[in-house]
């Protein structure tokens, strides 16, 4: 399976508007979305600020409306979320695939698994997406050692807000991971800004080239 799957240090960091940012980036992609909790709906703001027609995303997941944790989701509609279950069709696919977690990399998925174990079953390198302001440096190299631990690839960082360059040095040497991009809180937000971004300022190294192609 080829492509990336974006997490993030914690919930609401910007890990959608970074997904929709990869695929304009990186077109052909598919975005994908395996689990999604609350009445947001991911995979319709993706397509909508990348532009794309509703084939450029894959349907198949858990959905859920509490806006809680996965575990406890899914255990109120009185189901399980099963990872085998959740990512055989995406596994013998040929496509590449933008994946976008739920929440942070530890973020319960069942009563034993975490969101980190549906990226090792995926098999995909990840982007994190950080804040950069103060405590960012701690969160995401907490994020990075989860992956570490588990051998897991950390194809990059994307640091979201007023840029800092003192916390991307300390990301970059501490972590010994490459900050791809520096996205800025967009006034006004909307895909005409996010496009422009996205094509002249996310990964202009190429380095998460690799993990599409």
């Amino acid at each position: 399976m080829r492509g990336l799957f974006v997490t993030g240090t914690d919930t609401g960091v910007g890990k959608t508007v970074l997904a929709a940012a990869l695929m304009i980036r990186y077109p052909g992609c598919r975005y994908w979305k395996p689990i999604q909790t609350g009445p947001d709906d991911d995979t319709a703001e993706v397509l909508r600020l990348a532009g794309l027609p509703r084939d450029a995303a894959y349907y198949h997941g858990a959905r859920f409306p509490e806006p809680v944790s996965p575990h406890l989701a899914a255990q109120r509609a009185r189901t399980r979320i099963d990872i085998p279950a959740l990512t055989q069709p995406v596994k013998v696919s040929d496509d590449a695939y933008i994946v976008e977690g739920a929440g942070g990399v530890m973020v319960p998925v069942n009563e034993s698994d975490l969101i980190v174990h549906l990226i090792e079953r995926l098999g995909l390198p990840v982007v994190i997406a950080t804040r950069t302001t103060l405590g960012t440096i701690n969160h995401t190299l907490l994020t990075i050692e989860a992956f570490r631990a588990r051998r897991l690839g950390v194809a990059g960082v994307v640091m979201i807000g007023e840029p800092s360059a003192e916390n991307r040095a300390a990301i970059e040497h501490y972590g010994g991971v490459p900050v791809v991009g520096e996205m800025p809180r967009f006034d006004p937000f909307g895909a005409a800004p996010l496009r422009a971004w996205a094509e002249c300022s996310l990964d202009p190294g190429n380095l998460l080239q690799e993990f599409i192609a």
